[in-house]
């Protein structure tokens, strides 16, 4: 399967259910308490960050899709809190505050990247009718392109099969994270995301792959539902269809730091992508990929769209190599997203030499990525004259890319990289040769945006034209002499 990136900025997403405030308190631990045998930790940031549907509703703002968030809280600070951060990250938040009921909060006390212990503060909403929820989400529903149920079993989602029609009449895709052993109230949502646990709890110990998948069929044709996407762990993905064959997909984490909010990622990227048009392979696979990335991240975090997008340019093996200025504003983005210094060099690169290969790499030292322009095949004979160059444009690029110097080589038909400067302002502008610094152009521009420039020294005794002119005269002492002339 080809993966590509759909467009999430046109994805809208609506958000209904459980919302809490998740605080965590950092610290550093050095002793044991007299009092008992657990760690002393001493205080040194509180950190607040929205939780359940909250959480949900903040990976979807940062994949940079528009998300709505429909929630029940207490009316209280930490309600305020929660609407502070997510309208900061962009989410726009209607909630049913009810007095007398205190907004779920969750603290877990963290040292030394550990989990010490978790305190949580809730009771279930057991008063709230659902018609309040219902009435806020009837005004959106038209409006999206995906609808999330995001069920934690605190009492929010009451209604499911009111929100299921409502969303359905719509025509919009209706995803659930599900909770608990009932998963009856589901009943003809399009897709639901159980981990592996929760469908065993629910259909029965699956002891093959084969039970797993016949199982899986079984539910969807007794809730009607389109599809069953299973979290593995481990083990990936599947995802199971009425219609088309299942779908496996290995596990994507590198390393596993923390898996809290995984599911909420899953589902996240799922919704997304399928309200910005993606069939539902690829927004499982997406998914996938995304989930491999949060779980290397501690406690409930998200995916950015720069993570999200590098990643998947990884497994094309698109990450580096010859681009085009579109691809290179790309990835010079996200390349920007993650901290890393961009270099900028340019040149004929006509044959390749030693010189050119310690130069590239003397470049690379100065920054995080390295970018090589390479001149077109015209502007190498306005710059060279006839006979050049020797090789076309694209060989060229071809052995630069193929250098683990470079990261990214674009060719230019100008006689200067001046225009590409100007689009892609690198932090550092690098020449070779005997130049100064006024001397190189496009210095005025590098400066003018606060970026370097820095003048590198080629090897010594090593020019391509000196190497065409050695070629030449051998071919000319061959020819005199009426020897034979190869092409090696």
């Amino acid at each position: 399967m080809k993966l590509t990136l759909p467009r999430f900025d046109q994805a809208k997403v609506l958000v209904i259910g459980d919302v809490m405030l998740d605080r965590y308190w950092h610290g550093a631990t050095s002793r044991i308490s007299p009092e008992a045998p657990v760690p002393v930790v001493r205080i040194g940031q509180i950190e607040d960050r929205p939780g359940g549907a909250g959480n949900v509703a903040l990976n979807i703002a940062s994949l940079g899709a528009p998300a709505w968030l429909v929630a029940a809280t207490g009316d209280d600070e930490a309600a305020g809190i929660l609407q502070t951060r997510l309208k900061a990250a962009g989410v726009y938040c209607d909630f049913a505050r009810i007095p007398g009921i205190p907004t779920i909060t969750k603290l877990r006390v963290i040292s030394q990247h550990q989990q010490l212990i978790r305190l949580d503060h809730e009771e279930p909403f057991e008063g709230l009718s659902p018609d309040i929820i219902e009435a806020k989400a009837s005004e959106l529903i038209g409006e999206v392109g995906a609808v999330i149920l995001s069920d934690y079993n605190k009492g929010s989602l009451k209604g499911y099969q009111q929100l299921i029609s409502m969303a359905k009449a719509q025509g919009v895709p209706v995803l659930i994270d599900p909770k608990g052993t009932d998963f009856s109230r589901y009943r003809g949502a399009t897709v639901i995301t159980p981990n592996l646990s929760e469908f065993e709890t629910v259909v029965g110990r699956c002891k093959d792959e084969q039970e797993l998948l016949a199982k899986g069929q079984k539910l969807l044709q007794e809730l009607d539902l389109e599809a069953l996407l299973i979290t593995r762990s481990e083990h990936g993905m599947t995802l199971i269809r009425k219609q088309g064959p299942e779908l496996h997909l290995p596990a994507r984490a590198r390393e596993v730091f923390d898996v809290t909010g995984a599911g909420d990622t899953v589902i996240s990227v799922l919704a997304s992508a399928l309200a910005a048009g993606s069939d539902l392979p690829q927004a499982a696979a997406l998914a996938n990929i995304a989930a491999g990335l949060v779980v290397g991240k501690l406690g409930t975090a998200t995916i950015s769209m720069p993570e999200l997008r590098r990643e998947v340019n990884r497994e094309l093996g698109a990450e580096r190599g010859m681009v085009s200025i579109g691809q290179l504003m790309t990835a010079v983005e996200d390349a920007r997203a993650h901290g890393e210094k961009i270099v900028f060099t340019n040149g004929c690169f006509d044959i390749i030499h030693a010189g050119h290969v310690g130069y590239l790499e003397q470049a690379r030292l100065q920054g995080d990525r390295l970018i090589v322009a390479v001149n077109s095949d015209s502007s190498v004979k306005k710059l060279k004259g006839d006979g050049r160059p020797i090789n076309p444009v694209d060989r060229r690029q071809a052995v630069l890319a193929g250098l683990e110097a470079v990261d990214w080589v674009i060719s230019f038909d100008e006689d200067t990289p001046e225009g590409l400067l100007q689009q892609i302002k690198p932090d550092v502008l690098v020449k070779g040769g005997d130049y100064s610094l006024d001397e190189v152009v496009g210095a005025d521009i590098v400066h003018g945006y606060g970026g370097d420039v820095k003048v590198l020294a080629f090897l010594d005794d090593c020019s391509t034209t000196a190497i065409v002119n050695k070629i030449r005269k051998e071919r000319e002492k061959k020819s005199e002499q009426n020897l034979p002339i190869t092409s090696d």
